[in-house]
């Protein structure tokens, strides 16, 4: 795992492909939070702690006969914080989980994303059996990003966008 400081091009599609708010106490609509959620670096302090936690990833993403793979590209982990929060319900009209066209979750993604963001997203990459990792995290709720394409043939890309806590050091694994 590595900061996007080290992959700056994967930095740049984190913070196009992910983000938002709205915790506990926040408006409810019909499709979750409403209402402005600003962005607070304060909010992202517990995801720098150091933790005992892991996340052992794999995409088993299907649609119909369409088997897709993730080998080779980035995976982000982000921090839920209201702003994420809110703009994970923005991206993929849910804060829980989600499958999109990667174009249809880049035409609803604000022009300019807070540049403090990208400092507290933590990316890796997909190996070529579609697996992925994250360690050292500290107990919380995250938001993993991962885009797949079709593994044999053209089509379009997807955005995969699923929640996850960590808790107790326990390894959590992930299948999007």
């Amino acid at each position: 795992m590595s900061r996007t400081r080290a992959l700056p091009a994967l930095a740049l599609a984190a913070a196009t492909l992910a983000a938002c708010a709205g915790g506990p106490g926040a408006p409810m609509g019909p499709r979750g939070p409403v209402g402005p959620a600003e962005f607070h670096p304060s909010d992202f302090a517990w995801s720098q702690a150091p933790g005992r936690n892991r996340i052992d990833g794999r995409l088993v993403y299907r649609q119909g006969q369409t088997r897709f793979t993730c080998s080779g590209s980035g995976v982000v982990l982000t921090p839920e914080t209201p702003w994420t929060r809110r703009r994970m319900s923005i991206l993929y009209a849910s804060a829980t989980a989600a499958a999109l066209p990667a174009d249809e979750v880049r035409a609803r993604t604000p022009s300019a994303p807070n540049a403090d963001y990208s400092g507290f997203v933590r990316t890796t990459t997909c190996d070529s059996a579609n697996r992925f990792s994250f360690a050292g995290l500290p107990d919380g709720s995250w938001f993993v990003i991962a885009m797949a394409r079709p593994a044999a043939g053209s089509g379009p890309s997807m955005a995969i966008m699923r929640r996850v806590v960590t808790r107790g050091g326990r390894p959590v694994a992930l299948d999007l």
